[in-house]
């Protein structure tokens, strides 16, 4: 059984920085690409960045490009997303998720409760 537990959320200024942590558990973490997700209320839920199994390949999505940055230590089992000059449209929940294959490409099945990100003007 695969967990995943997200952490630093919360509310920011425009401009601000955060640093969300997914914590995984009950999987070989290191063999799977890993991404962040995000959801407003009426929205589909949308891939903001993603990771190979060895941090060599990344996806990001345009709207975060430039401003985001995702990174994995598989020692700790744990992916990050730094977010630096945050937008009130960055608002949302954030959610981490395992891919099926190694690389950022693949479905994802296995989700965490999510954090909320708020980001005021």
């Amino acid at each position: 059984q695969v967990q995943l537990v997200e952490s630093g959320g919360g509310l920011v200024q425009a401009g601000g920085s955060l640093r969300l942590s997914c914590a995984a558990s009950g999987r070989i973490f290191s063999n799977y690409g890993m991404a962040w997700f995000r959801q407003t209320p009426g929205k589909e839920r949308e891939r903001v960045a993603a990771i190979s199994w060895n941090g060599g390949l990344t996806y990001y999505a345009d709207s975060v490009k430039g401003r985001f940055t995702i990174s994995r230590d598989n020692a700790k089992n744990t992916v990050y997303l730094q977010m630096n000059r945050l937008k009130p449209e960055d608002t949302a929940v954030y959610y981490c998720a395992v891919s099926s294959g190694s690389t950022i490409f693949g479905e994802y099945h296995f989700w965490g409760q999510g954090t909320q990100v708020a980001v005021s003007s």
